[in-house]
């Protein structure tokens, strides 16, 4: 979707930071919840340092875990209050708003927190 103004404004993040956290999402739930199958040897610096944490601290990996989707939650939620005091009113693109925000955070909530509407501009 591309970028519209004013109501139906949505503008999809950037693919580096999507990506970047993506694959730290996906490697953080990885040693959250199948630990036992990271080949840590193979990791470089990043396999012992890893190891080290699941072994020493997996409660608080996992505590760390939920609490970044609970961030992730209230960010999205946040999400929906800046659409309403920036006039973006269309109903998808602030479900898109919602939903990238849910997934990527503050990747995406920066660029809706630089928005500023033609509305916004004039006062």
């Amino acid at each position: 979707m591309g970028t519209a103004t004013g109501a139906g404004y949505f503008q999809r993040g950037s693919l580096f930071w999507f990506t970047v956290i993506t694959v730290s999402f996906g490697y953080y739930t990885w040693a959250v919840f199948w630990p036992q199958s990271i080949p840590y040897q193979s990791l470089g610096p990043l396999g012992p340092f890893t190891k080290y944490l699941v072994d020493h601290y997996h409660t608080f990996l996992r505590n760390g875990y939920w609490l970044a989707w609970l961030i992730h939650v209230g960010e999205s939620l946040y999400a929906l209050v800046l659409c309403k005091r920036k006039g973006i009113t269309d109903v998808q693109a602030q479900l898109l708003w919602f939903l990238q925000t849910f997934l990527f955070g503050v990747a995406s909530l920066s660029i809706l927190i630089a928005y500023r509407s033609k509305r916004q501009k004039h006062n």
